[in-house]
């Protein structure tokens, strides 16, 4: 990861960016909604907690942190929606091709 200046809109999309990805590990962790909900406060708490963090080698110090946290507890088995690619329903009812076949010998 390249050096990240505080305050700026690269730095701003890599935390955003990191708070999702957050979220969703969470998601795929914890499958009550009472419980993931606690967890989601919490993380909220932490990004919260570093929200004001202007030397950017302490910055860079806690985006690697992060990146190596959110590496480490991945999950073997991530929740994915069902309509996204990977999903169950993934292209299962697709509308038939309005394009010439394919001429040949079946």
């Amino acid at each position: 990861m390249t050096g990240v200046l505080p305050f700026t809109e690269a730095n701003r999309k890599i935390v955003t960016l990191f708070y999702r990805r957050s979220l969703k590990l969470a998601y795929s962790w914890i499958n009550r909604r009472d419980l993931y909900r606690k967890k989601a406060v919490e993380i909220r708490q932490q990004f919260e907690a570093n929200k004001q963090l202007d030397d950017p080698k302490q910055l860079q110090h806690i985006l690697k942190n992060t990146e190596s946290l959110l590496y480490k507890y991945r999950h073997p088995d991530p929740i994915v929606p069902a309509s996204r690619p990977g999903g169950t329903k993934f292209e299962r009812n697709l509308h038939p091709s309005l394009d010439k076949p394919i001429p040949g010998h079946y």
